[in-house]
């Protein structure tokens, strides 16, 4: 029987601002990495080809699919996962709102969802209904019917441009 002994390779990025590292077969993909090696439960892998949105995270500040790409890949980067839109231990407002308008339910791709309405309202401050919409449709989710999940992001929306305006009064 031919085995052949599979090369590890270390990688090492910023996880939510701390380093972490570790070593990696060159096919693991890096929502497996994650998960499974780093323990950061929040990246679900739900169809693992890029469909769904559920393991959707940051790289160096864009929006990826987890799933989609290997962990070799990620080495040097800055990743953040929904757990780094919180801060100082609080709820973002993005989560809150998601909370408040009932924006999750079984909470399968809530995590993916909040990381692309919080990268949608970085490059779009003020989105339309359908803007959100469009900005969201990369995800998808088999419980909500996404009402919710569009109201929430848009009255974060809201809220930010109403704060950034009386800051600037």
């Amino acid at each position: 029987m031919y085995t052949k002994e599979i090369q590890r390779e270390m990688v090492g990025f910023k996880l939510n601002g701390k380093p972490r590292k570790g070593y990696v077969e060159p096919r693991l993909l890096l929502s497996d990495f994650l998960r499974h090696e780093l323990g950061t439960l929040s990246v679900h892998v739900g169809c693992e080809h890029g469909v769904c949105g559920a393991c959707t995270i940051k790289v160096d500040g864009k929006t990826v699919r987890s799933c989609l790409m290997f962990a070799y890949q990620a080495n040097g980067t800055e990743i953040e996962t929904v757990e780094g839109i919180a801060t100082a231990g609080q709820l973002s407002d993005l989560q809150l709102a998601f909370k408040k308008h009932h924006a999750l339910q079984c909470g399968f791709c809530t995590p993916g969802f909040l990381m692309a309405a919080n990268e949608l309202l970085q490059n779009n401050p003020s989105p339309s209904e359908l803007e959100v919409r469009e900005g969201l449709s990369g995800n998808l989710c088999r419980c909500t019917g996404y009402v919710g999940i569009v109201e929430a992001v848009l009255e974060v929306a809201q809220l930010r441009v109403m704060a950034k305006g009386a800051n600037h009064a």
